[in-house]
């Protein structure tokens, strides 16, 4: 069915809601952009898209421009961070929808390119959102007021229209105990397309290149006691992620000694919404399950939202597709962010369990070298785009 006719306003100009503006617009809907920032800008560096978010990406006409943009990902290889000996080696499927690893601002642009008959108004600013209505309404700072049929907040963590959409107190995320530090160095020419993952006592380092292999992205977890303020851009000084991560071997010494630069952000813990939409507005994205990182899965997770409400809004009215909607991921992401939950502790173990579990996974590589990527295959062979 088509959605020509139907007036929407997307909040937020992230993956979640170029995603949603864009599949939305080609399926006849008129789309209004709203995003705070002058441009469609992400700060971050990389990330990882899986078979389940490139289907997404694909139906959206943008396969080409996923190759172009990312590199395939060859394999994930587990290391002893002390030494940085191999413990398990995944090798990555060669054919399909494949997994690939992206600078954050490349996907943006790569969604960007997707936004044909979108109109996008940049510094604008939400200051409220009225969900009840057939004719939801968003405020802007400065006071204009604007309406459409549907009112979509893929405004992420600290998102206006979530606190909007149910009733009671505040929902308050807590400190999972644990911060990340992000950087980008030059990559050594050839480095090949592997995700690897260097796991100690407490903590753990994740590296992989980006762009046809000439920057190398790095993201450092370490376990802490107390943290301030949530947030992806707290300077912090080079010296304090060597320090922390001083024990390391293998390549991660010559990595660390590159970074000039690098932000560091505490992670917290928010609960899946109890209450996705209400009347004619819906969230999407993080503003609906924000998940920590371990599972690579945010940015896949806000594709297939994006592809599965436009899907809903094709088959039903509006208020009953956005419980459609709901009910169709609310399951599937709550299940997806146990499982990142899970690897949080996985990566982190400390003795005597740390040489216990790495035997176990060597073990588990040479008897059934495809068993830790199965184990997840109900994330990554879904297809949201399946009719």
């Amino acid at each position: 069915m088509t959605l020509a006719g139907l007036d929407v306003i997307v909040i937020g100009g992230g993956v979640a809601g170029l995603a949603a503006a864009a599949r939305l617009r080609q399926c006849g809907a008129q789309v209004l952009l709203l995003e705070q920032a002058g441009a469609f800008r992400e700060v971050g560096a990389g990330l990882q898209i899986s078979p389940n978010g490139a289907r997404v990406l694909g139906a959206l006409g943008l396969e080409g421009a996923l190759s172009q943009a990312a590199l395939r990902a060859r394999a994930v290889v587990l290391r002893a961070g002390g030494s940085g000996q191999q413990v398990l080696r995944l090798e990555l499927p060669h054919s399909g929808a494949g997994f690939h690893l992206v600078h954050r601002a490349d996907l943006i642009s790569l969604l960007e390119s997707a936004l044909g008959g979108v109109e996008t108004r940049f510094v604008a600013q939400v200051a409220q959102v009225s969900p009840d209505g057939p004719r939801p309404s968003v405020t802007l700072h400065g006071g204009e007021r604007l309406s459409a049929d549907l009112v979509l907040g893929a405004d992420g963590l600290h998102s206006v229209l979530r606190p909007a959409l149910h009733e009671g107190p505040p929902e308050t995320p807590f400190f999972t105990g644990q911060v990340a530090w992000r950087a980008l160095i030059p990559a050594t020419p050839g480095a090949p397309a592997e995700a690897q993952v260097f796991m100690g006592p407490g903590c753990h380092l994740v590296s992989y290149p980006l762009r046809g292999g000439g920057l190398r992205n790095i993201v450092a977890v370490q376990e802490r006691r107390t943290w301030v303020s949530e947030g992806w851009n707290h300077p912090d000084t080079p010296e304090n992620l060597r320090a922390a991560f001083a024990g390391f071997g293998g390549p991660v010494p010559e990595w660390l000694a590159q970074v000039r630069q690098v932000f560091l952000w505490g992670l917290f813990r928010h609960p899946v919404a109890r209450h996705w939409h209400r009347g004619h507005a819906a969230i999407l994205g993080d503003a609906a399950h924000p998940t920590l990182p371990f599972m690579a899965q945010g940015a896949n997770m806000a594709l297939e939202d994006a592809w599965q409400l436009a899907q809903c809004l094709q088959q039903a009215p509006i208020a009953r597709a956005l419980q459609e909607y709901q009910t169709a991921r609310r399951a599937r992401v709550a299940r997806v962010i146990a499982a990142a939950n899970r690897n949080a502790r996985n990566y982190h173990l400390r003795p005597p369990l740390a040489p216990v579990a790495h035997a176990g996974l060597r073990l588990m590589s040479r008897l059934r070298p495809d068993a830790a990527l199965r184990q997840f295959s109900w994330i990554y062979d879904f297809d949201v785009t399946r009719p």
